[in-house]
């Protein structure tokens, strides 16, 4: 009997997994980085054991240190959630030489499915479709050049060790081929410390459908519906649900046993999901096999109503299955979308900086799995996942109108997210006629006012005057029936100047008794106040009584209304100079990393758009583009410095550039 199981992660799946082994009546143990003293999961474990400082590998990439932790406080039993140390050979190994079960699969279905070479290769041999490509052990650039001959274009360029999207590129034609096989190698050694590259034909606006297998030690093997990804930005999923509305009884059941012959394949135990391509005709080829709990497994376990980390740790400790294949029904619809700290306008750069308020929408149906709540920061150190938030139905309309009010009610305030970019999503004609394949964000999606700078309204603003005039800052402020505490105050006409992004609104507001009216130029906005407190706007817009979520801290705003999210700073009294202004040339850090390559030098001539840095963060290169054209003429970072946001890496003066220079 397995009594006390260490948890080799962070965040959401660690306070998942937890919650799980809790109600199985095991005792849990955290670990953590110095940067996360003072986590969630850390709090909900009965034990916790600092590993290291913030970055990962140096706490929680570093397999000695957790196995000292497991024995140290004598777990038993270790769950590697997911990312960090998963899918690491090694790790299970070092758990099993210290007498630790591992909740997982044996290291050499590990090591075999880690590899899309190796892996390819054997799901041939097996008899499960694949995607025709060139798996050269170790192939050289020029062994790939040349082998892209025989492949034609398009072809995908795939990191072997890799996952996430990262190492990953799509060549359109030969021209192309040599730069991205630099930059996908460069990526995969980055991020996985392997540079190993295979070559894939390309399957065009194909769905992305996963199979969910569980494998027991005693030679059973089920699975357990399909999850549809499709919908991806950059080869990383943005939204799971559960079954596809894709895919027939007939594809389901090819595909889950082809899915269940590779779990056999490879010596399999515990959970695991094997990944497909389907092109529009539903002929479906292996993509990989992920070894260990994925993600998005909630909208399988909503439509199965089974507990996949119970599964795991019933597997784990030897038993068998709980339930034969012709035991496993599906029922209704689920639907999952990560919740980041991103900016979708901004590239989707990951943000950072403090959770002044995090509230999860509540309704039938909803889970929302997560690690922060109010209060905490979301740091440069890990993945900016804030949640996952998930909604289940009777049917896929059901889950997905119970989805979009989640989405629209739960509130983020301090950074910024993509709520409302996963919202228009959910809501679109496309997604909803279930016809989104891997394609659709980067076409029938790419012109979505999400993804665009907000502008902000003159409603807007009338209800950051209203919350600016009051002069109250406390949060718990409650200032009730305003209609009578105001209706005879004489009326007043204030100037108010509020920053917005890198724009500043000057304003005329006309306050009478609970009554505003807001000028802008030749605009107005008139609305009526009732009541202001606990974080909660109630007004009277156009006769109609509406609510609005806002947390001010100090002479910043939070404002939350119809599903859209805007940040203020009241500059009433502050210089407009301090902004900065578009096309400035200071080319800034776009977020905290490294440096990994410098591509302009002083003196250079560059174009609008041109790449001037890459900056590495989160495992993933982001490029450091020119505002303007002109001339370098300073590059204050060099390959391989720590910068953080916000800091001067180029700056580019407005000398104009020759004719020959631009391109004339």
């Amino acid at each position: 009997m397995l009594k006390k199981l260490l948890i080799a992660n962070r965040g959401e799946i660690a306070v998942r997994v937890i919650k799980t082994a809790r109600s199985l009546g095991y005792r849990t143990v955290a670990v953590y980085s110095e940067a996360d003293a003072r986590a969630l999961h850390v709090e909900m474990a009965d034990e916790a054991v600092c590993i290291g400082p913030a970055q990962v590998s140096e706490s929680y990439l570093r397999a000695e240190a957790i196995v000292e932790a497991a024995v140290k406080t004598g777990a038993d039993c270790v769950h590697p959630g997911y990312g960090f140390l998963s899918e690491n050979s090694g790790f299970a190994r070092a758990c099993k030489d210290a007498g630790l079960v591992f909740v997982g699969p044996p290291e050499a279905a590990i090591e075999l499915m880690g590899s899309k070479r190796r892996s390819k290769i054997a799901m041939q041999e097996a008899g499960v479709p694949v995607v025709p490509g060139f798996e050269g052990d170790n192939a050289s650039d020029e062994e790939l050049i040349k082998a892209a001959k025989d492949i034609g274009y398009p072809l995908m360029i795939k990191a072997s060790a890799g996952g996430g999207g990262r190492g990953m590129r799509l060549v359109e034609s030969e021209d192309q081929l040599a730069d991205n096989i630099q930059r996908a190698r460069s990526e995969a050694k980055q991020a996985f410390g392997d540079g190993e590259l295979i070559l894939e034909k390309a399957v065009i606006e194909p769905r992305h459908i996963e199979i969910q297998v569980f494998a027991d030690q005693h030679g059973n093997a089920v699975y357990l519906g399909e999850r549809d990804c499709s919908v991806q930005r950059r080869h990383q999923k943005v939204v799971e649900e559960a079954p596809s509305p894709f895919v027939t009884p007939e594809l389901r059941e090819a595909m889950g046993e082809a899915a269940v012959k590779a779990a056999l394949a490879c010596g399999y135990e515990g959970a695991g999901t094997v990944e497909f391509l389907v092109d529009k005709n539903r002929n479906f080829y292996f993509l990989e096999m992920n070894t260990r709990l994925q993600v998005e497994h909630p909208v399988t376990e909503l439509i199965t109503g089974q507990d996949l980390v119970a599964w795991q740790l019933s597997v784990a400790e030897g038993l068998p299955l709980p339930l034969a294949q012709d035991e496993i029904r599906l029922n209704g619809h689920a639907i999952e979308v990560r919740l980041y700290a991103e900016d979708p306008a901004n590239d989707f750069t990951p943000q950072t900086g403090p959770l002044h308020q995090f509230k999860p929408g509540e309704g039938e149906g909803l889970r929302f799995d997560t690690g922060v709540r109010s209060g905490d920061s979301v740091t440069p150190h890990y993945d900016p996942m804030l949640a996952k938030v998930v909604a289940w139905g009777e049917n896929r309309n059901e889950a997905r109108r119970r989805l979009l009010r989640a989405l629209e009610d739960t509130t983020v305030f301090g950074v910024t997210t993509n709520r409302y970019f996963l919202s228009r999503i959910i809501a679109d004609e496309t997604f909803g006629a279930g016809e989104a394949t891997t394609a659709f964000l980067q076409q029938a999606f790419r012109d979505d006012p999400s993804m665009a700078p907000k502008d902000i309204s003159l409603r807007e603003l009338a209800l950051a005057a209203c919350v600016f005039s009051h002069g109250s800052s406390g949060p718990d402020a409650d200032h009730q029936n305003l209609s009578t505490s105001w209706s005879n105050a004489p009326a007043t006409v204030t100037p108010m100047k509020l920053e917005c992004g890198e724009k500043f609104l000057e304003l005329l507001v006309r306050r009478t008794g609970n009554h505003f009216t807001v000028t802008r130029g030749e605009d107005q906005y008139a609305l009526d106040l009732e009541s202001m407190g606990s974080g909660l706007l109630c007004i009277i817009d156009n006769s109609i009584r509406q609510q609005c979520q806002y947390h001010r801290q100090g002479d910043h705003l939070y404002l939350q209304a119809s599903g859209q999210s805007v940040a203020l700073r009241d500059a009433t009294h502050q210089p407009t100079s301090g902004a900065a202004a578009s096309g400035s040339g200071r080319i800034k850090a776009t977020m905290d990393g490294a440096i990994i390559d410098v591509l302009v030098e002083a003196g250079q001539a560059v174009k609008q758009g041109d790449t001037l840095v890459i900056l590495e963060a989160m495992k993933m290169e982001h490029p450091v583009k020119a505002d303007r054209d002109g001339r370098v003429g300073e590059v204050l970072a060099s390959k391989g410095d720590q910068v953080k946001r916000n800091q001067l890496l180029v700056a580019i003066s407005a000398e104009e550039t020759t004719p020959e220079e631009s391109g004339q």
